[in-house]
């Protein structure tokens, strides 16, 4: 009887011895795993940030390396003891060793580097970005001076377009109103003057926005000053000297129209009626510029 007990006690005493060499097995691989981890990420980060940035070291010497990974404490991290521990991290050196690039400097002492295609999981997209854009910078540039100078052309000519178009359209409003101007004046029996203070116009015609816009209006200036229907000459208004501008053709493209708007502007004046909503829209145009 204490023969078979002794047997079971050194079975059991063989398990439990068994079991624990098993636990510190997986410690041991879990803490060379997380060595070798810290390895890589230290100095395939460092290499990306001097590729990228050009800052950064390169080569790592080998005990200052182990030197610094033990200040992560993962011997108490993990309960290993010191020889364990020890195993733990010469497993670790080994695996580096297979994944690192290595080399021996003029003191002897044995140097780690990240391998180029390692190193490409560490750099970040801002990084790729920039080495994309120096590495075509020789085709990049002329075409951003391209992109720019073509942008540049196009809001030229479409801001020459919209000057044209906007100063024949204001042009032939500026006739239209003094061609009617000068035939109301005419149509009452020298009442009022023939001519449009030329500042009363510009107001009166552009939009609030426009205002601001000098060269517009130079346009149509140039535009009537080219007209020989139209004439302009210095005139003392209220006391002030103004520019006034002035049709000076009897007759127009449109004459009979307007001729008979003026015949039924004077008979309604005649008779004592009050002007329609038509008249009131022609006064917004050209009579509140009438300078009786």
């Amino acid at each position: 009887m204490e023969s078979v007990l002794k047997a079971s006690w050194n079975v059991f005493v063989a398990i439990e011895s068994i079991m624990r060499l098993c636990v510190e097995d997986g410690d041991i691989n879990e803490t060379a795993k997380k060595l070798s981890e810290l390895v890589e990420t230290r100095i395939c980060e460092a290499y990306a940030q001097f590729l990228c940035e050009g800052t950064g070291t390169v080569w790592f010497q080998e005990d200052k390396l182990w030197k610094d990974l033990d200040e992560f404490k993962l011997m108490d991290n993990h309960g290993l003891d010191g020889p364990i521990y020890a195993y733990a991290k010469q497993r670790a050196m080994e695996a580096v060793d297979v994944l690192l690039e290595t080399r021996t400097n003029i003191q002897g002492n044995k140097e780690f580097k990240c391998p180029d295609l390692l190193v490409e999981r560490y750099k970040p997209i801002t990084c790729y970005i920039r080495l994309w854009i120096a590495k075509h910078a020789l085709i990049l540039v002329p075409l951003c001076v391209m992109l720019i100078g073509s942008t540049w052309l196009l809001l030229r000519v479409r801001r020459r377009c919209y000057l044209s178009t906007r100063s024949e359209q204001l042009y032939n409003q500026v006739c239209d109103i003094l061609e009617e101007h000068a035939l109301i004046s005419r149509s009452l029996n020298g009442e009022g003057e023939p001519w449009v203070v030329a500042s009363w116009l510009r107001d009166h015609l552009l939009l609030p926005k426009e205002r601001k816009d000098l060269t517009l209006w130079k346009k149509v200036e140039e535009l009537v000053q080219e007209d020989s229907r139209l004439d302009q000459y210095p005139k003392l208004v209220k006391g002030e000297s103004k520019v006034v501008w002035e049709w000076q053709v009897e007759g127009s493209l449109s004459s009979a129209r307007k001729r008979k708007k003026a015949d039924e502007s004077k008979l309604k004046l005649g008779e004592g009626i009050n002007p329609s909503s038509t008249r009131q829209g022609w006064r917004l145009k050209a009579g509140e510029l009438l300078n009786s």
